[in-house]
């Protein structure tokens, strides 16, 4: 069976990690499917919307690798994919339920509605409208009004959701809700559903947090006459302290995680695994996401972020994506340090991505090859005990260095393997003096591999100097 899901974000801000997990599942299922996913901006918001929060969630979903088939920047059969150019037909199916008489229009001004609040306050009653409009069949001449659904009494609202089972509301639980406002805006649950039926949305993957809305989208399904769509309900992602993923307590957004050097490769195989999971298996690319995916693999408990995890997934595509793409998305880091990488720059990425968890580090590594000698952190102790002592073997091995027809990693090795024979000793007894002659500490990348990508002169410079 196709299937055609959407991801309907606000232009409020960032897309968010929660947000991103939504739109992956959602995307997961049409791909799988070979349905279609279709991205939908919910702009009806109009004192919190941003316009640059467009921009902002459509480059992280195509940075994560989510396409969608209609939408933004693609366009689509159900244009437009906005709800602000949509108002006419909302105006329109909201003017049906009137004439159908499944709505009516509400006068009451906000004042009445906040006594209305304050007595069932002080009455512990139900808080909710009373209905007053109800009965008064206000027409147009009534002027500015609201339209508010017509909610049937006792009457069961259910629901089998794909991941929770079923669920069950009283329509006594609601009252006459609110479909368009007093001054032609729509409301969000009613745009929702014109839209879904508009768009032929047959699943709605989403939040736990939008629950609640589900048993008033139902009403107004039904009042339309629209057949609905299958619902499943997330449950949500924690922080690594149990609470609720927000701004206030660390990074949410995808684009924070891109800044610190994670892959979008790595980011939707851990968010893919943040709440669903296909056996015991960890590591996922995305042909196999699409392959394995099924709503019946999404848990049911919340999800819990773990930073270190995702670096280890993160260090995993980092060694197994092409050499020239990790180099590739490495290079902004760098230049970002001050450094332009030069003609070696892949091979200075593959002596450094097996030893980094993310893009960030590796950057980090990578400045100790583009450094001037002046700004090289030395360890003075390393340079003392354990250079000091090797002085007359450093400079041996300079002077064959200095001699090698080919600056080659292979000639390099060679070399440096038979001056040790020749002067009776272990590898080791030349490779630590030697590294702390070229980077100053007694840790660092491969030897060989150092002294190739560092280059003949400031090698020899380096190991003759001695940092003295």
């Amino acid at each position: 069976m196709s299937h055609r899901t959407r991801f309907a974000p606000s232009p409020t801000g960032y897309l968010h990690i929660g947000g991103a997990r939504t739109a992956l599942f959602s995307w997961l299922l049409a791909r799988k499917s070979g349905g279609q996913f279709i991205l939908r901006i919910e702009d009806t918001d109009e004192d919190r919307n941003k316009e640059d929060a467009v921009d902002a969630i459509l480059d992280g979903l195509s940075w994560l690798g989510i396409d969608w088939d209609e939408g933004p920047r693609v366009g689509g059969p159900h244009a437009p994919y906005r709800q602000t150019l949509r108002l006419q037909t909302y105006q329109e199916i909201a003017q049906r339920l009137l004439d159908e008489g499944k709505a009516y229009r509400c006068t009451c001004t906000t004042e009445r509605l906040s006594a209305l609040r304050e007595v069932a306050k002080e009455t512990g009653a139900r808080r909710g409208y009373d209905g007053h409009c109800r009965k008064l069949g206000l027409g147009p001449e009534a002027g500015p009004s609201a339209i508010r659904l017509y909610v049937p009494d006792h009457t069961s609202v259910q629901v089998h959701d794909l991941i929770k089972g079923d669920v069950t509301w009283d329509s006594t639980e609601f009252d006459d809700f609110i479909l368009v406002r007093p001054d032609g805006m729509p409301m969000y649950n009613f745009v929702v559903v014109c839209d879904d039926v508009a768009m032929q949305v047959t699943d709605v993957l989403r939040g736990d947090e939008h629950l609640n809305n589900t048993p008033k989208q139902l009403l107004i399904y039904a009042a339309i006459g629209a057949p609905r769509p299958r619902f499943g309900h997330m449950p949500l992602i924690l922080d690594e302290q149990g609470r609720k993923m927000s701004k206030r307590y660390g990074d949410v957004a995808v684009s924070q995680y891109r800044d610190r050097g994670f892959l979008p490769e790595a980011l939707v195989n851990y968010l893919a695994r943040l709440g669903w999971a296909h056996g015991d298996a960890e590591l996922f690319d995305v042909a196999s996401l699409i392959k394995m995916f099924s709503v019946d693999g999404i848990g049911a408990s919340a999800g819990k972020w773990d930073i270190n995890k995702l670096k280890w997934v993160n260090a995993h595509w980092m060694k197994s994506l092409p050499l020239e793409r990790i180099a590739a998305d490495a290079r902004p880091f760098v230049e970002a340090c001050g450094h332009a990488p030069g003609d070696r720059w892949v091979d200075v990425v593959r002596v450094l991505r097996d030893r980094s968890q993310t893009l960030v580090e590796l950057a980090g590594a990578a400045v100790l090859f583009y450094q001037a000698d002046a700004d090289v952190v030395v360890d003075r102790e390393a340079v003392a005990t354990v250079l000091a002592p090797a002085a007359s073997l450093v400079e041996q091995a300079a002077e064959v260095f200095s001699t090698l027809p080919e600056w080659t990693e292979a000639a390099l090795e060679a070399a440096g393997n038979a001056l040790c024979v020749e002067a009776n000793v272990k590898l080791g007894k030349l490779a630590q003096p030697l590294r702390v002659a070229l980077v100053g500490q007694k840790v660092g990348p491969g030897l060989w591999q150092s002294l190739y990508i560092l280059g003949r002169e400031t090698s020899l410079r380096r190991m003759r100097s001695r940092w003295s």
